[in-house]
């Protein structure tokens, strides 16, 4: 069985060089953490792949929240996401909600559509990120999101408030892993802490995803290779048995 995946957040090179050095296994390359992840610039995307060989996701959002924004701000998104691909990019973070909750399956379908330009239909991977955490029909959101290309991960805590208080959920999604709509690996993020890692591993998730716990220093600070390397150990330790 393989190990574990471990996703850290990086916003330059210097954190990805840190994420790689404790132990990740992949990177969320972000922006703008005060608006919770917004997508980089090219230039950083490119910078940070010549400084790592770990894979990268790339976060596709123009502003806070989950809404795809007005035609004009979606289609300069759309425009941002078609240059990092054209820069090698070709695995990527995103998920949009229309205002009642449900999914917005036309702006997501557009924009793998644009990820996807001059290559083969599963050409890039994507996660579908915390927007689910919000939606208001979370098994009805993975059915309509079943058959678009490359979807392979939902990055959630299970509700909003974050791990904590979303640990019953994730349990009872891993337990559908395989069925429709479930195909896709769940990533657990939002809040998460060392100590909820037996109880998840215990459920069957294997992907964990983290942020301010890679960085000691805050948000303002950069990733600490030895906080990445404590969460490397930990995931590496057995499997605990109920």
């Amino acid at each position: 069985m393989s190990r574990p995946i471990l996703e850290v957040i990086a916003l330059n090179p210097a954190d990805a060089v840190a994420a790689q050095a404790g132990g990740a296994d992949r990177l969320e390359l972000v922006t703008d953490m005060a608006a919770d992840g917004l997508t980089p610039s090219r230039e950083t995307f490119a910078a940070v792949r010549s400084a790592v060989d770990l894979p990268v996701r790339v976060m596709l959002r123009a502003a806070d929240g989950f809404a795809a924004g007005d035609p004009a701000a979606f289609d300069a998104l759309c425009e941002a996401a078609a240059a990092l691909h054209s820069e090698g990019a070709d695995e990527f973070v995103l998920g949009f909600l229309t205002d009642d909750g449900g999914v917005d399956l036309a702006a997501v379908t557009a924009l793998t559509e644009v990820v996807r330009a001059g290559g083969g239909v599963d050409e890039s991977r994507w996660t579908f990120h915390r927007a689910i955490d919000r939606a208001g029909d979370r098994d009805g959101l993975r059915k309509r999101l079943a058959d678009i290309p490359g979807l392979d991960t939902y990055l959630t805590a299970g509700c909003a408030r974050g791990v904590d208080d979303g640990l019953p959920t994730l349990a009872e999604e891993a337990a559908r892993t395989g069925t429709p709509g479930y195909e896709p690996r769940i990533m657990a993020g939002g809040g998460l802490r060392l100590d909820h890692l037996s109880a998840l591993r215990a459920a069957g998730i294997d992907a964990f995803h983290i942020g301010g716990a890679a960085r000691p220093a805050g948000w303002a600070g950069p990733v600490d290779a030895a906080a990445v390397g404590r969460w490397r150990t930990a995931l590496d330790a057995p499997v605990p048995v109920a």
